[in-house]
């Protein structure tokens, strides 16, 4: 088997297992049920970034449940979604239907999903929290979003920050003298804290975990293998600008909708959002990326 396929496999099987814990946990989809108006806290985020898309002909990469297509739907766009996962998109087409959505669900990885569209180009390619770093070349990604563009069309990114999946909760063992003047200010033996341990930048082979828990449920993965990598978001921007795209926009925020260092962060009930509890104007956490291809 060829690197890229076991990628692909694992990344799959892990992907249709964590949507098994995922269903049973309802990731948020009775909300969206509750009200034909209900939108998820991530596209909610980003309402005044989204503009008008009544109209707009969208396709939404790495899906998952689909509960953002969903919402993208309400807010006026005709969706397709795409996700490597079977079981994900077979809970996404029943929200659709049970939503009363027309919203067209295609089984593919984001590399081939040109070919797998019938050559379909888009007003919008979006994609959302969590989704990059499943990918192992940023460029590819890049190179995909213009072809599924077509002139005048937009792309629109809400992630993670690629300093978030650099870091990792450490315990300060010891203070550098040289900051004594603001220790009141840091983290102090003893403290837990955030520490650059991970790569930020794209490497060419995966990290490789083993999570047999997943953040949208309490049961047990039983895929737990999954590989990742990380992009830069010099890398991310880059990438877009060589593929053709203009860049519009580029906002980082110091929150995401889910919560990577435990304690270390809390819940802001009003936008659904974790951010640091102690300064937290210190992290990227999540970013908006977006561009278009010019006409």
């Amino acid at each position: 088997m060829d690197a890229a396929s076991h990628y692909l496999r694992v990344n799959q099987a892990n992907w249709d297992a964590r949507a098994l814990v995922h269903e049973a946990g309802r990731y948020g989809m009775d909300r969206l049920l509750s009200s034909p108006d209900a939108l998820s806290d991530v596209v909610a985020f980003d309402r005044p970034r989204l503009g008008d898309l009544t109209g707009a002909d969208g396709v939404h990469l790495q899906c998952h449940f689909g509960t953002d297509t969903l919402s993208l739907s309400r807010l006026g766009a005709s969706m397709t979604g795409v996700d490597l996962s079977a079981q994900s998109l077979r809970v996404a087409r029943q929200l659709a239907a049970s939503a009363g959505a027309a919203i067209d669900y295609v089984h593919t990885d984001v590399y081939s999903a040109p070919e797998a569209l019938g050559g379909r180009t888009f007003d919008l390619v979006y994609t959302g929290i969590g989704a990059l770093c499943w990918l192992p070349e940023i460029r590819r990604w890049a190179d995909v979003v213009a072809r599924l563009l077509r002139p005048g069309g937009r792309l629109f990114v809400r992630d993670g920050h690629p300093a978030v999946n650099a870091l990792m909760p450490v315990r300060v063992a010891e203070a550098d003298p040289a900051f004594a003047e603001h220790a009141a200010e840091l983290a102090g033996p003893g403290d837990w804290s955030i520490a650059l341990e991970l790569p930020y930048y794209e490497q060419p082979e995966a990290l490789v975990w083993h999570d047999d828990v997943t953040y949208g449920g309490e049961g047990v993965v039983t895929s737990p293998e999954n590989h990742a990598w990380n992009h830069g978001l010099g890398e991310i921007v880059t990438a877009v600008l060589d593929a053709g795209l203009r860049l519009t926009g580029l906002v980082e925020h110091d929150s995401l909708p889910w919560n990577p260092f435990g304690d270390l962060m809390s819940l802001d009930a009003a936008t659904g959002e974790y951010r640091l509890v102690t300064r937290p104007e210190r992290l990227p956490a999540s970013f908006t990326l977006t561009a278009v291809k010019p006409a």
